[in-house]
């Protein structure tokens, strides 16, 4: 018999509350909602925990469960929450596994560009003598899976002459800060509106002992003491745009300013907001695109 079971609906936006809650009161282990339709969700409003139209619920309960009781329970109790609407309910058994390593095999070293590697702490570098950066996933955006991350990252590779100060705005777990840092930059500054991020950034920054090379700031005690000679920003589109007086403020005068975090389509919207930095042609991975270019 399997270890553990569980129980998929597939069911519309509205009925994930009312489905969630039936399985919690029923005794779910764990209740986790995923896309049921391949709809991207892009900018969210600020404070919104957004849906999917189409959602897979999926609930896990324990190794000594009985399968009809849990099915008929969780059955009998979505029709009394949401009646003839009700969705069917799939049972399936998961086998035990060592989890701890499962997700450790999911992340593996990956390399950008000729140079920098992303190496997980528990991996071997592939390349001993290439630019190695130790970074785990966790919970600050930015471990270089996302196709905007990495298109900044290849960016970073393939500057000849690192800026000796670097702005990561938005820097998540400062992937891209360090990364400068490890490719020749002396000083990288980092701003997150989550304290999380700066704490992940910190932890990073110790891993690779650069620690002494970084400041972090809540955007709201930041006060940069002179312009930098490049500034990142790998957020969205829409904050892109409403930040680009401040993001080109930070930027000195023939710096570069590299952006990323939207989509091909909303490239020129984004470049339009900013009148004083001459752009190359957009760099793309996929359905998402990276920008760079420098101050006039």
């Amino acid at each position: 018999m399997s270890d553990w079971r569980a129980l998929r609906l597939a069911v519309t936006q509205t009925q994930v509350a009312a489905v969630e809650q039936v399985m919690e009161d029923n005794g779910a282990l764990a209740v986790s909602i995923t896309d049921a339709a391949d709809n991207p969700l892009f900018e969210p409003p600020p404070g919104a925990a957004p849906l999917w139209p189409l959602c897979q619920v999926q609930a896990i309960f324990g190794q000594h469960e009985d399968d009809a009781i849990i099915r008929a329970a969780c059955q009998s109790a979505l029709i009394d929450a949401l009646g003839d609407n009700a969705p069917n309910i799939v049972i399936s058994d998961i086998e035990d596994q060592d989890w701890t390593r499962v997700w450790m095999d999911a992340f593996q070293p990956m390399r950008f560009g000729q140079r920098l590697w992303i190496v997980p702490s528990w991996h071997p570098c592939p390349e001993p003598q290439a630019v190695n950066l130790r970074l785990d996933p966790g919970l600050a955006f930015g471990t270089g899976t996302h196709p905007t991350t990495a298109l900044c990252l290849e960016y970073l590779d393939g500057v000849e002459h690192m800026p000796d100060r670097v702005l990561d705005f938005g820097c998540g777990s400062g992937v891209l800060a360090l990364a400068a840092l490890m490719l020749g930059a002396q000083q990288a500054d980092g701003t997150d509106i989550d304290p999380q991020a700066l704490l992940a950034m910190q932890d990073n920054a110790q891993r690779n002992d650069l620690q002494s090379r970084i400041r972090t700031w809540l955007p709201e005690d930041f006060v940069p003491d002179q312009p930098y000679p490049m500034v990142l920003a790998n957020i969205l589109s829409g904050p892109l745009q409403q930040l680009a007086p401040q993001l080109s403020g930070y930027l000195a005068p023939g710096g570069t300013l590299v952006l990323s975090g939207l989509l091909t389509e909303q490239a020129s919207d984004v470049m339009a907001a900013y009148p004083d930095i001459e752009f190359d042609p957009p760099a793309s991975s996929g359905e998402w695109c990276r920008l760079s270019g420098r101050k006039r």
